[in-house]
């Protein structure tokens, strides 16, 4: 234990952080992160859950991963499914709108798959403690983001998020189901073994429903926990019990990397939110209309240039572009949900700019980069001359964290009108109150259809 009482690494590594972690070790802010994620991932999951790519695979676990003794409800759809089937489903609808916060350094997101691991485990098992669902969301950002940062150290290949969130989910499902340390330990091993590493820039450069593998590592994971629980080997994870990766581990119970995410004010990759903040920001320094401007110029690092997609066919692709989302920052003025999708994607205003935009690589953004992601925007005007931005970053990094009322505002933008004012405002209220009511009064909200009733 540390002199403030709180658990870290020790002599049983991660597997006893897994296990020892009370909710009064957590600091009062890091609670309060929890909630804050919590409530943006919610919004995100009720954004997302009208595209193709929810409906299809809400469909697929509910044909093909059918509840047994443990039956947990799907995110937005109310069907009861196995475990892992609610996991994968709830991960995959999250991903399906790429707006949820996520680290750079694990250049992925922990939350998105860690959130409906902890749902489907807590209603399998039949646990209904608020304290104990927000304490779960801390562990798996904490195992989750270290678990990201190792594997990043120790392979060569960029995996999706997929990979390593699946280490989070099986540290969640070993708490949830009692194991034992020597169990935990074995869980975690099967889920590292088993996580989707999927080629990342793979889906970059041919974007597609895959995504970011979040879903299929949160599956993953629960299915690891429930493995090992049943007797089934795995041990070790060389991202966790490696020589290599040991100081990373060394802090677990000091350092909170729930504090270090960042908020996405957009809902398309981050690699593009540094070109779409500068081009709002100059069209509203200078009174500017997509009518003035002539073509664009974003110069960014070679990650943002990769997501060369000029004219999507599918939300899929908008997400995975740079030039796309400017243009539509300059069209519209804003990005949100409904500017990358459906009839926004046929817009001839935001394709004429999005196909002549010129983009290049800057050695120095490319140096900054993961701790930094930074782009610079020109714009050419009809009129003659040229606006130029300062060198910009995203908003809503931890150094720089969006406030409390930038967060609700977006959650009610994404929730509202799928969901109605009424029920949106009840599941912000209930988020509020976790901890001291219990899960039960949230999960009856969000684990039902998006109309409110259970099919």
């Amino acid at each position: 234990m540390t002199r403030s009482g709180r658990p870290r690494a020790g002599s049983h590594g991660a597997t006893g952080f897994v296990h020892d972690l009370r909710f009064t070790d957590i600091p009062a802010e890091a609670r309060q992160y929890a909630r804050r994620w919590l409530l943006d991932l919610i919004g995100v999951a009720a954004g997302g859950s009208g595209t193709d790519l929810s409906g299809i695979i809400r469909g697929h676990a509910h044909k093909h991963f059918g509840a047994g003794e443990g039956r947990a409800r799907m995110l937005f759809d109310g069907r009861a499914v196995s475990p892992a089937g609610a996991a994968l489903a709830g991960g995959m609808t999250i991903d399906a709108l790429d707006g949820h916060d996520g680290h750079k350094l694990t250049k992925g997101h922990a939350g998105c798959g860690v959130l409906p691991a902890a749902l489907a485990l807590f209603e399998a098992e039949g646990l209904d403690d608020g304290e104990a669902f927000l304490t779960a969301l801390v562990l798996g950002y904490e195992i989750g983001t270290r678990a990201g940062i190792a594997l990043h150290r120790t392979a060569c290949d960029y995996h999706t998020s997929g990979a390593w969130v699946a280490v989070a989910c099986a540290a969640l499902g070993a708490r949830a189901l009692g194991l034992s340390k020597a169990q935990t330990r074995e869980a975690i091993g099967i889920a590292e073994y088993h996580g989707p590493r999927s080629q990342m820039m793979r889906c970059i450069d041919h974007p597609t429903m895959l995504k970011d593998g979040s879903g299929w590592g949160a599956m993953a994971g629960v299915s690891a926990a429930y493995l090992a629980a049943d007797g089934f080997t795995g041990a070790p994870a060389v991202t966790v019990e490696a020589d290599e990766v040991a100081d990373i581990w060394a802090d677990l119970g000091q350092r909170w990397f729930i504090l270090e995410q960042y908020f996405k004010p957009f809902p398309v990759c981050r690699w593009a939110q540094p070109a779409v903040r500068a081009a709002l920001d100059l069209r509203k320094r200078h009174g500017l209309s997509s009518r003035d401007v002539d073509r664009i110029e974003v110069t960014t690092f070679h990650e943002s240039l990769r997501l060369a997609t000029r004219a999507p066919q599918s939300t899929e692709a908008a997400q995975y572009s740079t030039s796309f989302p400017v243009a539509v920052a300059i069209a519209r003025g804003k990005v949100d949900p409904e500017d990358i999708s459906g009839a926004a994607l046929h817009d001839e205003e935001v394709l004429r700019l999005s196909r002549d935009m010129r983009i290049s690589e800057s050695d120095a953004f490319n140096s900054a980069f993961p701790a930094r992601r930074i782009s610079q925007v020109t714009l050419h005007l009809h009129a003659g001359g040229q606006v130029t931005s300062e060198p910009t970053e995203a908003g809503g990094d931890p150094e720089n964290p969006a406030p409390d009322a930038e967060v609700r505002a977006k959650f009610h933008a994404y929730a509202t009108p799928v969901l109605g004012a009424e029920r949106a405002g009840r599941i912000e209220a209930s988020v509020d109150d976790l901890g001291a009511a219990p899960l039960s009064r949230l999960t009856d909200l969000i684990l039902s259809d998006v109309k409110g009733v259970n099919p």
